[in-house]
């Protein structure tokens, strides 16, 4: 019983909160969802054809902070907020915050991995921008996107364009890059207490 117990605590937070108490879970969790607000409305730019943003990082490290399930939430509130408060006209599309959720949830459940061997830290940085490429990136987002607009173009093409073409690889690149300096960076930092 105790093992489903601490395995079940282990998939809504992180061990970087596991002793906390409620009220330090609150404010881990409204940090990071304003975090995520503020990335989506200001920390986005365009260069060429390429629109790059700092959301992929971010949703990782919300996930490595918080934990798969609520930092899944953190993610997709943050996401919701953001577009309610800088829309700009457009249409909401869900599953840029369902994307921007499993990348924490792939974070999270990275982040818990037992790989404790000298580059283990790595390891699990990796295996999350793959996860995350490959589920959220392009079975998630392109897809979404070809339904929606490229009626009649095959899937391949429409892939191929996107990523190269619109430069949504060098986007995720340039976030990959990013998490890993961060995270490493933030793991000096003792009072996050983020441990991978």
């Amino acid at each position: 019983m105790n093992r489903t117990k601490e395995k079940w605590k282990r998939i809504l937070f992180s061990s970087t909160l596991e002793g906390k108490n409620e009220s330090h879970k609150i404010a881990y969790i409204a940090v990071m969802t304003a975090l995520i607000v503020v990335a989506n409305m200001f920390f986005e730019f365009k260069f060429a054809e390429t629109q790059f943003s700092l959301t992929l990082v971010i949703s990782a490290l919300t996930g490595f902070m918080i934990g798969p399930i609520f930092g899944f939430v953190a993610c997709f509130l943050g996401d919701l907020v953001g577009f309610l408060y800088h829309s700009a006209g457009y249409a909401y599309l869900p599953w840029i915050g369902i994307s921007m959720g499993l990348t924490a949830t792939i974070a999270g459940l990275c982040g818990e991995l037992p790989l404790s061997f000298k580059g283990g830290k790595y390891v699990k940085l990796a295996l999350v921008a793959l996860g995350s490429f490959a589920i959220c990136t392009i079975a998630i987002n392109t897809t979404a996107f070809w339904i929606l607009y490229a009626k009649g173009v095959p899937y391949t093409t429409y892939l191929v364009s996107r990523l190269f073409v619109q430069g949504q690889i060098w986007n995720s690149l340039f976030n990959y890059a990013l998490l890993f300096i961060a995270v490493p960076a933030l793991s000096k930092v003792k009072p996050l207490g983020l441990n991978l």
